[in-house]
Formats: structure tokens, sequence, C-alpha cells
């Protein structure tokens, strides 16, 4: 197996890391980082070894490292999540770290709707969703967890001490919807909001998900990006909405690709709640078209309002491009529909029943 090859992000494929720096996540506070930062945890990749790099401290390490401990006890780190979700699993990778890795790891959860003083997180009411578990050296060390509540925040408890390169917690993003205004312009297609990129054709130089990310693209290597294509056809991505939707706005940005952005572009969405990709895929499968073929610039930023044809109600959006190329950002800005009315008199219940599709 090489290096670098990501076990973690095969094994919990579809599922979001919400740890990452990416999304937003935080290395808040740990009882010891003498020879290497805690906040590495969360960083891309999995950390690398530079074979003659020193510091003050001892070995350059691309990870967190803690001192060898003298006493009883164990370390531990405090992460707050980029967003409030269920975890479905969990990576704890000691990559390069070799004679130095803790034997075993736990993972503890917490869950508060409000800013807590990290100073006081360590009081909170944790609850442990991976027990004490043996890990190997350089490795990733792949856990699933069966908790299906959501969380915002995890310990990672290391016995007794050493490094861990990095930390995935793989899982689903659980928005709290009740706080949504009914008439507010969400982006249903944000990851940190619970979109997803589902499928695409190809994604050789740049991964798809990268397209809903937070923020711009850093560099052309953060966003989706497919190979050159040497036939007729174009190529596609498909994007789950975190909710039904009704659309209002649409960004397609190019940002970082200038010799390599896509000629042009259409949208197409569709109403299927819950079908699998396959279904989507089908060639008896009936899109919308939502965005007529548009001509695109290099580095650019291309909303779409007034071109849009239908707003729905859509879950599923599919971005084509022509005839290949890099998307760095795709947004779907939608005002989200109501799942269930509130009170049967009220004009909701009318309003529901003009979404519903057969």
């Amino acid at each position: 197996m090489e290096r670098n090859f990501d076990l973690g992000a095969a094994v919990f494929s579809g599922f979001v890391d919400l740890a990452s720096e990416k999304l937003g996540g935080k290395v808040l506070i740990a009882n010891d980082e003498f020879f290497a930062e805690k906040e590495n945890l969360i960083k891309p990749g999995r950390g690398v070894y530079i074979d003659d790099k020193y510091t003050d401290r001892g070995k350059w390490m691309d990870g967190w490292e803690t001192r060898r401990k003298r006493v009883p006890g164990y370390d531990w780190c405090i992460l707050k999540l980029g967003t409030a979700g269920v975890i479905e699993g969990v990576d704890i990778d000691t990559n390069n770290f070799l004679g130095n890795h803790p034997p075993y790891a736990s993972i503890d959860a917490l869950y508060v709707d409000k800013d807590v003083p990290v100073d006081k997180l360590s009081e909170a009411d944790w609850h442990q969703i991976l027990p004490k578990s043996p890990l190997k050296q350089g490795a990733q060390n792949i856990f699933a967890v069966l908790n299906p509540n959501r969380w915002t925040h995890i310990r990672l408890n290391i016995y007794p001490d050493g490094g861990v390169a990095r930390l995935k917690v793989y899982g689903t993003v659980e928005k709290d919807w009740l706080a949504c205004p009914r008439d507010e312009q969400v982006d249903l297609a944000a990851v940190e909001n619970g979109g997803s990129v589902i499928a695409c054709n190809d994604m050789f130089f740049g991964n798809k998900n990268n397209m809903i990310m937070p923020g711009q693209g850093a560099n052309m290597g953060d966003g989706w990006e497919t190979r050159r294509r040497r036939d007729q056809g174009h190529d596609w991505s498909v994007i789950q909405l975190a909710k039904p939707g009704l659309l209002q706005k649409i960004e397609v940005d190019t940002k970082h690709y200038k010799g390599n952005f896509p000629d042009s572009c259409w949208i197409d969405a569709c109403y299927a709640p819950g079908a699998e990709m396959n279904n989507l895929n089908a060639s008896g499968f009936e899109w919308t078209k939502v965005v007529p073929q548009t001509k695109l610039q290099a580095d650019n930023r291309h909303f779409f309002e007034k071109e849009i044809l239908a707003e729905g109600p859509w879950t599923h959006l599919r971005l084509n491009i022509v005839p290949d190329g890099g998307i760095s950002r795709f947004r779907a800005w939608c005002t989200v529909v109501p799942s269930t009315p509130v009170d049967p008199s009220r004009k909701e219940t009318d309003e529901l029943k003009a979404y519903q599709r057969t």
C-alpha cells in the first residue's frame, strides 16, 4: 500500500471529515504539545516526514506529539468540529510515528449549542464514543462509531503519551433547520449545510467535494478538475442538496482556472428524495434544465439568477461542463421547502401540497 493512500477516505466514502481545517474545524486545547503542535491534527493529507529537520525541542514531526510521560495518567486534546454532525467513524493516523506512537486511544464527544469557554470544556458532560482501543504505529487506525447522536466537540485521549499525525472524523452534517427563517436563502449545496457531491464522471486533477467547501478556492488544486477530454462528450457532477429547495441563485466559480476552465456549462435539476445514484443516471430518468448552456470565463465568478428557468422544488442539481476543465466552487442558494406543516389551519399546508410530486 502506498504511504499517501488515504484508507480512511476510502472506507468512509460519501461522508464528510467534520473536523477538517477546511470545513472550519479547530483544535482548541491540549494538555501537552511539547514536540509537535496540536493544530497539525486537522491539516490536509496524512503528514510528511523530513529526515534532517529538527527544532530546539527535538525532531520536527508533522502531527501532535507530547513529551514522554513520567507520571500516571494520559494525554488529551479537544477539538471543535467545523459543523455539528453525526459521527460515523474516525481515522487516528500515526503516519511517520514509529517508536513514539501511543499504544492506545479513546474518543469522547460533546454537544453544546452555545460557546463554552475553552477552560471549561474539560468539565463538560462528555460521552465516550470510542472505547480505549489499540493503535498501530505508522498506520491509519480506522474505527466505526455506533452512536446516532449529534456532536459539536470531540476529545482525543492517548495512552499514555506519544504522537498522532492526523485525526479525521467522518460523518454527516446535521444543521438545525428549525432555526432557519422560512424565507431565508440558504446555500443548500454547501457542505457545511449538509450538501454533498454524490457522483461525477471524472475528477482526475481535483476532487469533486472541493466545489462545495467553505470560502473561495485557495489555488488550482482546491477545486473539481477533470482530465483533458479527447472525444465529443462532456463532464458532469451531481450535487445532492441538503434539503429540498426552491432555487433562487447559482454561482459557478472558475477562480484560478485560466488555461483549463470549461468553455461552457449548463445545469439540470430533479426532485427525487432518497433516490439512488444508479437511478439518477439511468437513461430513462428525466432531468429538467434550469440554467441554459452558457459560455464561461477564466478565473471568474459567474452568477445565474434571472437565467433560472424553473425554481423547483429540487433535491439534486447536475452541473454539466463542456467539454472538460476545472470548477473552483459551486453554490446554490434556495429557500427551504417545509417538510411538514406546523399547523393544518395555516397557509403552509396548501403550499406544501403544491410542492409534492408523484
